[in-house]
């Protein structure tokens, strides 16, 4: 097929017919898609003329007229579903491979062994499953138009089913520290970087960058943005992924990507529900406990819920943690009645689709087996649920539960509904497929990436900066070393951070030396590598030292005063959370950057280089290492020059 065939003619005939007959419905859902198009040209006309009142009543019936007719289409395709083809819908999977029908054999293998099938168009006509989730480990995101063909060989097996349904394909690109896709699509400043920056019109139109890309390339949802307040430092799993520590802020822009993702026609969901940003342990490997009380919840963790909800966010993802102010019987979130019928429906009103945080993680499996924790969430209010370990058990035991009675039917529909109602809204039946042009037009685009870079300009936080250090002069200060850590890139490409930022600061007009002493997964250095900086350092003007997560036992601290002790001045650059300078003695400057990739990673030499200036301020306050319930420093705070 050529790359350029237009995306409608991608549809064969006999998919086409089926999937316009069950998307439009009964002649009458048809004319009242019409007159929701009738109403809305009203609303035009009467904004323009200043009849705010009248204009307000056509907007909200218009809406709702639209709604209406989305209803009737979901039910009349729930109405021609078998039960199997109905469980299918609630589900959302990974798979291995670039292709839809024709991934490597190792891929295969692995979809074999884990999935009883051997690529994503068999998944599809087994299972019926109503959505995709790719990710970097599972080769589903090589290239920008290989992902746009994968995602059409999903759709098309999708379409070519008895009941025609589109997929909604999705994946986490939060950017900054998760991200499945990377260059040469946009990297953009993660959530804390954006916190730090404090502009909601950045905030939105990153999301917006993001969005237009990922609809480019057939992923139609974001499991974005994280909605956390991060209250803990010491959080392992959230951190950075959170937009800061104060709630009205973290409110304020999660709203603000919202709205920036449904203005490119990508769908959201705020994680991690009920709240996940005052934890010590990592979901991912054990069952955390949150111990706020409900008062403490409202004040914390209820802000950026209820402004998600009210800029119209699309679904909800839940977190596998106990929080037994609401729930004391120890279940996690993810199957708590109490917490997502009782407080996010009934109490926050919010009407759109719950879907669950991946089951495969040790959080929500300590208490139940794989299949029986797919009955309990629907039971407990999941509409999704997201990547189970074992789909062949969890499918079966949902399909048993609606058959035997433990799940009604009715009740089945109610999430169903909920589900091809967003894929409606959405505009999935109307334009399922993704081409080639608008991978071009899109995906990386000049504009973007210059966006990236001015949002990223406006996130570096100085926080030290003594006898002004920084910036730092080429005349006086020419020869740099930079050392440090080297996290792997999140979405594989990209990096290494030392080498980048070495690279920046050659382009920049300085004579600049990369020297690595660690990775992501061991930041800390021995001590022959601690010894090589400081020989390298000794005939240098000045040493940059990209320090990651630092605490009390991390030999980074011993690296930075080694690297102080040679007298040549050390600016040290946090690229993950921002509370390494608690930790660390004789620094001339210190900056934070919040993430990274080489979108932060440049913005940082450009704030050493003095090409921009510092803008950025803290999201979330730094307490002391000596004494943890003292700030060192406070939200809000950010040097100048």
């Amino acid at each position: 097929m050529s790359h350029h065939t237009s995306r409608r003619s991608l549809l064969t005939a006999s998919a086409t017919t089926a999937l316009a007959a069950l998307a439009l419905g009964a002649r009458g859902t048809g004319a009242a898609e019409a007159a929701a198009a009738r109403t809305a040209g009203t609303i035009g006309t009467a904004k323009t003329t200043g009849h705010t009142g009248a204009a307000g009543t056509a907007e909200a019936f218009g809406a709702g007229t639209a709604q209406n007719a989305r209803r009737a289409r979901a039910d009349a395709l729930i109405s021609r579903m078998t039960l199997p083809e109905k469980v299918g819908q609630l589900f959302v999977m990974r798979i291995y491979g670039t292709s839809a029908t024709d991934p490597a054999p190792a891929d295969a293998e692995a979809n074999r062994q884990e999935i009883g099938v051997a690529n994503a168009a068999e998944l599809i006509a087994k299972y019926h499953v109503g959505g995709i989730i790719y990710f970097g480990w599972a080769h589903n995101t090589r290239d920008p138009r290989q992902i746009a063909a994968l995602s059409n060989g999903i759709q098309r097996a999708a379409l070519a089913q008895r009941t025609p349904i589109p997929l909604l394909i999705a994946t986490d690109q939060e950017h900054g520290a998760v991200a499945r896709v990377g260059p040469p699509a946009t990297m953009l400043p993660g959530a804390m970087a954006l916190g730090a920056g404090g502009s909601r019109t950045d905030a939105r139109t990153a999301a917006r960058i993001c969005g237009a890309e990922l609809a480019a390339m057939g992923i139609r949802q974001d499991y974005a943005p994280d909605a956390d307040v991060n209250v803990d430092p010491a959080n392992p799993v959230i951190g950075v992924r959170s937009f800061g520590g104060s709630p009205q802020a973290v409110a304020g822009l999660v709203a603000a990507q919202v709205r920036g993702f449904r203005a490119a026609g990508v769908a959201t969901a705020v994680k991690h529900f009920p709240g996940h940003g005052d934890t010590g342990t990592d979901s991912h490997v054990d069952l955390p406990v949150i111990t706020h009380t409900r008062a403490e919840w409202e004040r914390l963790d209820a802000p950026p819920f209820k402004a998600a909800i009210a800029a119209g966010v699309d679904s909800v993802m839940t977190a596998h943690i106990v929080f037994p102010a609401f729930d004391p019987s120890g279940d996690p979130a993810t199957l708590s009645h109490p917490i997502l019928t009782g407080l996010l429906r009934e109490r926050l009103g919010f009407e759109g689709v719950v879907i669950t945080d991946a089951l495969g993680m040790e959080g929500v499996r300590k208490k139940y087996g794989d299949a029986r924790v797919a009955v309990l969430a629907i039971k407990a209010g999941v509409d999704q649920l997201l990547n189970p370990p074992d789909l062949p058990a969890a499918w079966n035991a949902v399909l048993a539960a609606v058959r035997g009675g433990e799940i009604s039917e009715a009740r089945l529909d109610a999430s169903l509904r909920r589900i091809l109602e967003l894929k409606l809204r959405r505009g999935l039946f109307k334009d399922p497929y993704a081409g080639r042009r608008a991978v071009d037009r899109a995906v990386g685009t000049r504009s973007h990436l210059t966006e990236a870079d001015r949002i990223a300009d406006r996130t570096v936080t100085l926080l030290v900066n003594k006898d002004k250090l920084l910036p730092l002069s080429r005349r006086r200060r020419n020869s740099l070393l930079v050392v440090g850590v080297d996290p792997a890139a999140p979405s594989g490409t990209g990096g290494p951070t030392t080498a980048v930022l070495a690279a920046a600061l050659n382009e920049l007009g300085f004579t600049a030396t990369a020297l690595p002493t660690g990775t992501g997964a061991k930041p800390d250095p021995g001590q022959d590598r601690i010894d090589a900086a400081v020989a390298a350092a000794r005939d240098k003007d000045a040493v940059i030292v990209a320090t990651y997560n630092v605490t009390a036992a991390s030999s980074q601290r011993a690296l930075v005063s080694a690297l102080a002790a040679t007298g040549r001045p050390v600016v040290q650059v946090a690229i993950r959370n921002p509370y390494d300078i608690a930790r660390l003695s004789g620094v001339g400057a210190a900056l934070a950057t919040y993430g990274w990739t080489d979108v932060e990673v440049r913005a940082a030499a450009r704030v050493i280089a003095g090409k921009t200036r510092p803008y950025g301020r803290l999201p979330v306050s730094v307490p002391r290492a000596d004494d943890p319930d003292r700030v060192l420093y406070p939200i809000g705070h950010g040097l100048r020059y």
